[in-house]
C-alpha cells in the first residue's frame, strides 16, 4: 500500500467562511487519516446539516450528507452493511445534540465501532447564528435579544454518562494534538465520541480561538482515562476546558454479539432487497 498523504484525502473545494474553525478540523482529519493510512475506499463519512457536515464532501471517501440529527444512524446503517469500512459521522452541536441529540446514547450503548466527531460551535451557523444547545445561559442573539434563559449541555460528560467507550475533546487552535486524538479515536474498536470546539468567526464573537486558547490545556502526562468517574468530575470543571482523551475502555462491539452476517449472504441479502424494491 502507498503512503498516503493529506492530498490524497481532499475532496470538493470547502466553502466555509474564511477563518471558521472547520478548517482546522478537516486538515486534522486529513492529516490523521494520512497517518493512519486508510485508503479512500476503505472510508465512509456520513454528516447531518450544518455548517460543519458539509465535511463529508469535503473529504476524497464515501461521503453521506443526511438529513438533519440523523448522522450517527446512517452511519450506524452503514457499519452493518459493510463492517469492513472505517466509518466515521460528523455534526455540529445543534444538529447533534437537539433534533440528532436522541440517538448518541444508544450509539453508545450498542458500542459500534464508529468515530463520531461533534464540531461544537455553540450556535446555528447557517441560520444566522441562534443559540445552540452548548449555548451559554443569557447569550444575546436575534432570537434571544434578552438573553438566552436555557443552561447549556455538556457534550463530554454526557457522553461519559452514556457510557461511551472513548470519550475525548479537541481543538483545532492545538492541531497536533487533535491530530492525535482523532487517530485515537479512529484507532479505537467501538463508539469513539470526539467533542471539537470549533469557533464561529462570522456569528460568535464570544468563544473566539483566542477565547479557547486561553481557557484550554492539554491533560497532564500522568492522567489514565480508565476512570469514568474521574472522567466526569473532570469534563464538569468549568474554568478550564481539558483536551485530550477523558476515557478509553475495551469491551466488545455491537458485531461481536452474532450480528455479522457472512460477506457472501450479506451480499445475497443487500440483492434480495434491492430487487424486492427496485
Amino acid at each position: 500500500m502507498t503512503k498516503k498523504s493529506s492530498l490524497d484525502y481532499r475532496g470538493a473545494k470547502p466553502i466555509w467562511c474564511q477563518g471558521c474553525g472547520d478548517y482546522g478540523v478537516l486538515s486534522c482529519l486529513m492529516k490523521a487519516l494520512s497517518d493512519l493510512n486508510i485508503e479512500p475506499r476503505d472510508l465512509a463519512l456520513a454528516s447531518g446539516i450544518g455548517c460543519s457536515s458539509r465535511i463529508a464532501a469535503f473529504v476524497k471517501c464515501y461521503g453521506f450528507h443526511s438529513i438533519h440529527g440523523r448522522a450517527l444512524p446512517v452511519a450506524m446503517g452503514i457499519k452493518l452493511a459493510n463492517p469492513q469500512l472505517t466509518v466515521i459521522a460528523a455534526a455540529g452541536d445543534g444538529d447533534g445534540l437537539a433534533i440528532g441529540g436522541g440517538h448518541l446514547p444508544h450509539m453508545a450503548r450498542r458500542n459500534m465501532d464508529i468515530t463520531y466527531l461533534l464540531i461544537d460551535n455553540s450556535l446555528y451557523g447557517m441560520t444566522k447564528g441562534q443559540p445552540s444547545p452548548t449555548a451559554k445561559k443569557g447569550v444575546v442573539s436575534k432570537s434571544t435579544p434578552k438573553g438566552s434563559p436555557e443552561a447549556p449541555l455538556n457534550p463530554v460528560a454526557m457522553a461519559l454518562v452514556y457510557g461511551a467507550s472513548f470519550v475525548g475533546r479537541g481543538f483545532p487552535g492545538k492541531p497536533d494534538a487533535l491530530v492525535d486524538l482523532i487517530k485515537e479515536g479512529i484507532s479505537h474498536r467501538g463508539f469513539s465520541f470526539l467533542h471539537i470546539l470549533s469557533p464561529c468567526i462570522t456569528f460568535n464573537e464570544r468563544e473566539t480561538f483566542r477565547y479557547y486558547n486561553e481557557r484550554t490545556e492539554l491533560m497532564s502526562s500522568d492522567y489514565l482515562p480508565d476512570d469514568r468517574v474521574k472522567a466526569i468530575t473532570l469534563a464538569m470543571t468549568e474554568d478550564r476546558l481539558h483536551l485530550g482523551t477523558f476515557c478509553k475502555e475495551e469491551r466488545p462491539v455491537y458485531s461481536d454479539y452474532g450480528s455479522d452476517i457472512e460477506v457472501m449472504e450479506r451480499e445475497t441479502l443487500i440483492k434480495n432487497l434491492y430487487e424486492r424494491f427496485k
